[in-house]
């Protein structure tokens, strides 16, 4: 199969390219079914494929769709590293498992949305909800803007948007919208409060296969941050020097940190991965969100904004639907061959790069 081949242009097509990949390597999927149906009616799931002994001592974690529409670039990247015979030989030899996790949050990826049928980001999520939940003064200030009444926004909205990022910089609005808020059901990066489907079920996932090794690494596919079709390494575990520079003689210098302020994004709360030291807590946990590049930073967040607004006006035109879920779409998936070449490229890199690292480490 072609690199491009890989690729789907729906969820439907996507997993049933999982499916088929998984059945080529012979293995035997799990499927944990969502309670919600797809945007085509269709049965949505979180499809889980290991691939190697139940007893490995070291395990690499591959997942997509976190952030559902960015799943039609984690799953293309998953199907081409399935159908890797080398790839899954060089695991087979380091005596390292295999564990394809396909679309994290289903629901969003057929519904073309980031968020889970909650309105809820899951990598702002993994909070102990019987505690208080992070404030985001900078959100409150600007929620109203972000999602106004009316879409495309009003010249006195664009202006105020202006205004404030002249005055704080463009770095502290992308801090202010995307570091997760807890007050904004109906409104960007809203972390919950309570653990969603897609929480529980990963959770479940990680127990099941993770909980008897001794080392647990974990590339987690992101887009829409960062240069158009380039790979950041960003640092995935909790704020741990002796993890980063684990991190870092693993996948290279240039991991990125959201700790110390050289990742392109900001510094997050709730964040997903730290399930990993709570579900394997046995483990040696170490991790990388691989995050791609696809469009400027201020036209992805126009975006979403669009893409929330359309989902607190389900009265819009159809018209208007198709242009802003389209909009979605192109902001975090850019269906081109040679983005997609670029996007297996490096996710084979850095997968292998695990592997070795993990080898290395035993």
């Amino acid at each position: 199969m072609s690199v491009a081949a890989c690729f789907a242009q729906s969820y439907v097509e996507a997993r049933r390219k999982f499916l088929d990949a998984t059945a080529a390597a012979g293995a035997a999927p799990t499927s944990h079914a969502h309670p919600r149906r797809g945007r085509d009616g269709e049965a949505l799931a979180m499809d889980v494929t290991r691939i190697g002994a139940a007893n490995a001592a070291h395990v690499l974690v591959l997942s997509s769709a976190c952030h559902g529409v960015e799943g039609f670039c984690g799953s293309g990247a998953q199907v081409a590293l399935l159908g890797d015979r080398a790839f899954v030989d060089a695991a087979g030899r380091a005596g390292v498992a295999l564990l394809f996790i396909h679309a994290l949050n289903p629901y969003g990826f057929s519904w073309w949305r980031r968020t889970t049928h909650e309105n809820v980001d899951i990598n702002r999520n993994f909070h102990d909800f019987g505690r208080p939940l992070p404030s985001n003064a900078a959100y409150d200030e600007i929620a109203h803007l972000l999602v106004p009444l009316t879409w495309p926004p009003s010249a006195e909205v664009k202006a105020a948007i202006a205004r404030y990022i002249a005055a704080h910089g463009e770095r502290a609005y992308q801090n202010a919208v995307t570091a997760g808020q807890y007050t904004h059901p109906d409104g960007l990066f809203f972390g919950g409060r309570e653990p969603t489907w897609s929480n529980l079920t990963l959770r479940q996932v990680l127990r099941e296969h993770g909980a008897r090794c001794r080392r647990l690494a974990w590339i987690d596919f992101h887009t829409g941050l960062g240069p158009s079709g380039h790979g950041e390494r960003i640092f995935a575990c909790r704020n741990d020097a002796a993890a980063l520079a684990r991190a870092r003689s693993w996948w290279g210098r240039d991991v990125t940190s959201i700790y110390d302020g050289s990742s392109s994004s900001a510094l997050l709360t709730g964040l997903m991965w730290l399930a990993a030291y709570q579900e394997c807590a046995q483990a040696e946990y170490t991790g990388i969100a691989l995050e791609y590049g696809t469009l400027p930073l201020l036209e992805v967040t126009d975006a979403l904004r669009a893409d929330q607004w359309l989902e607190n006006h389900p009265q819009a035109s159809a018209e208007q639907r198709r242009a802003i879920k389209r909009q979605i779409r192109d902001a975090f998936y850019t269906d081109t061959d040679a983005w997609k070449q670029a996007i297996v490229a490096q996710g084979r890199e850095a997968a292998l790069q695990a592997i070795e690292g993990l080898a290395r480490t035993g």
